[in-house]
C-alpha cells in the first residue's frame, strides 16, 4: 500500500515508537516519517507507507508552525518537561517585556541546537552523549523565524506561536527567550500545527505529487524506456537545465536528475495516487 498522510502524534511517545501503531493500523511493514517530533511534543507528523516513503526529501515542508508553552523558573538540561531538575519562583514580568523578548528572535537567527538532539557529534547522536553525561560540543545552526507572537501570558507560563524554517529547534527558541528575560525556563508543551501545506486531517490520504517541491519536466521519448528503466537521452526532455525533475507517464511518476547533459534516475516507477 502506498499512502501519504498526516498523523497527530500523541504526547510522551517518540515518533519512531508511534510508527508501531501506524503499522498495525494500516497493516503494513514499510512505514516512514519526516520531521521527528520530540516525545513530549504533539501534532503534525508526516507519514508515508510503501514506495511513497522514498519521497520525503522532495516534499515541500516549509515553513512550519508551532504552538508552545514556556515555563518560567523551571530548569531542564533537555530544555523540555521530560527532564526538569529544579523549579524556582520568578517574578512576574511586564507583558511588553515578554513580547519584546519574543520579537527579538524574528528574522535570521544563529544559535546552538539543544544538547539533547539528534545532531551527530563524532558519529554519535548528541542525545546519547548527553544521557551518558558526556560533553556535547555542537556547532551553531541558522534558522529563519518568519513570525513569532505571544498568545497568552499567565505567570509563570508564556504561550507563544512561531512560524519557522525547516530544522528549527523550538526548545532552543525557548532557551533564548529565557536568556533574554534572565531566568531559567523550559518548554512544558509543544504542538506542531503544520509543515508547509501538511495539516492533520483525520489521516486523510494525500496525493504526494501535489506536495512536491521539485518542478515537472516533460519527456517526449518512448515511455517504454521509463517503464523499463532504460538510459534516457536529454534530447527528449523539454527542460534541459541541470536539476531534479518530476516526470509523469500514464501510470506512474519518476524523479530524474539532469546534470551536464546526462540523465540519471533518482526514483523510477512510483505509482500514482489512487483516492480511497
Amino acid at each position: 500500500m502506498n499512502r501519504l498522510f498526516v498523523v497527530n502524534k500523541p504526547i510522551f511517545k517518540s515518533s519512531n515508537q508511534y510508527m508501531g501503531y501506524v503499522k498495525r493500523k494500516y497493516g503494513t511493514k514499510k512505514v516512514g516519517f519526516s520531521g521527528t517530533l520530540d516525545p513530549f511534543a504533539t501534532g503534525c507528523l508526516i507519514v508515508a507507507t510503501g514506495q511513497y516513503t522514498k519521497l520525503f526529501q522532495y516534499l515541500d515542508k516549509t515553513p512550519k508552525s508551532y504552538r508552545a508553552t514556556l515555563w518560567l523558573g523551571a530548569n531542564s538540561p533537555s530544555l523540555d518537561i521530560e527532564n526538569v531538575d529544579s523549579i524556582k519562583k520568578t517574578k512576574e514580568f511586564d507583558i511588553q517585556r515578554i513580547e519584546n523578548a519574543l520579537s527579538s528572535l524574528k528574522g535570521e537567527l544563529t544559535y546552538y541546537p539543544p544538547k539533547f538532539s539528534a545532531k551527530k557529534v563524532g558519529g554519535k547522536r548528541a542525545y546519547d552523549l548527553a544521557r551518558e553525561g558526556k560533553e556535547v560540543a555542537l556547532k551553531t545552526i541558522t534558522s529563519t523565524i518568519y513570525e513569532i507572537a505571544l498568545i497568552n501570558y499567565s505567570h509563570p507560563f508564556v504561550h507563544f506561536e512561531a512560524t519557522v524554517s525547516e530544522g528549527t529547534y523550538i526548545r532552543s527558541l525557548g532557551a533564548l527567550i529565557a536568556d533574554t528575560l534572565g531566568v531559567d525556563a523550559t518548554l512544558s508543551s509543544l504542538h506542531r500545527i503544520h509543515e508547509g501545506a501538511f495539516y492533520y486531517d483525520n489521516e486523510k490520504a494525500l496525493d504526494p505529487f501535489n506536495h512536491l517541491a521539485i518542478p515537472r519536466n516533460i519527456y517526449t521519448g518512448d515511455e517504454a524506456y521509463l517503464e523499463l528503466g532504460k538510459k534516457l537521452s536529454i534530447d527528449y526532455f523539454e527542460a534541459k537545465e541541470n536539476g531534479i525533475y518530476l516526470i509523469e507517464t500514464e501510470n506512474f511518476f519518476s524523479i530524474v536528475q539532469l546534470a551536464d547533459g546526462e540523465v540519471t534516475y533518482r526514483f523510477n516507477r512510483i505509482p500514482k495516487f489512487v483516492k480511497n
